[in-house]
């Protein structure tokens, strides 16, 4: 009985993997808290499918909200594969976000994933959506 629990603690042990790679590949934005109360009133854009705006002043860029026509989805405005800097904010344009320095990196406001650049290791950073009647509460 000793043998078969040393024998399962160690094959136990081994079998666990770890995250390092990508953690220290996406070490651009910081941990930062976000409890945002966002009016629908006061961005009427995102009452239309396929839109998304820009809240400045939250997380590490700001934050985008893109509404899918099902689902409101909220994102770091920041590039994750940039270091922090004037260019690396995000700029959103329908259900897609481009970043402002020279590579333009693209990613999608569906599932945060990089578009036409197949090297960029890092998707962007999500954000929990609430909704409440007109009001949506962003938070991590």
């Amino acid at each position: 009985m000793k043998y078969f629990t040393v024998i399962f603690g160690i094959t136990f042990l081994l079998s666990c993997s770890s995250n390092r790679e990508e953690n220290e590949n996406c070490k651009f934005l910081f941990d930062i808290p976000i409890n945002e109360v966002i009016n629908l009133n006061f961005y009427q854009e995102l009452l239309f499918s396929g839109n998304s705006v820009r809240i400045p002043n939250v997380g590490n860029g700001g934050i985008i909200i893109a509404f899918t026509g099902a689902d409101y989805l909220a994102w770091d405005a920041s590039d994750p594969n940039h270091a922090q800097s004037a260019c690396s904010v995000l700029e959103p344009s329908g259900l897609n976000a481009t970043c402002g320095c020279e590579d333009k990196n693209e990613y999608s406001l569906v599932n945060g994933q990089p578009l036409k650049d197949g090297t960029l290791r890092c998707v962007l950073r999500n954000y929990r959506v609430e909704q409440s009647g007109n009001t949506l509460i962003i938070s991590n």
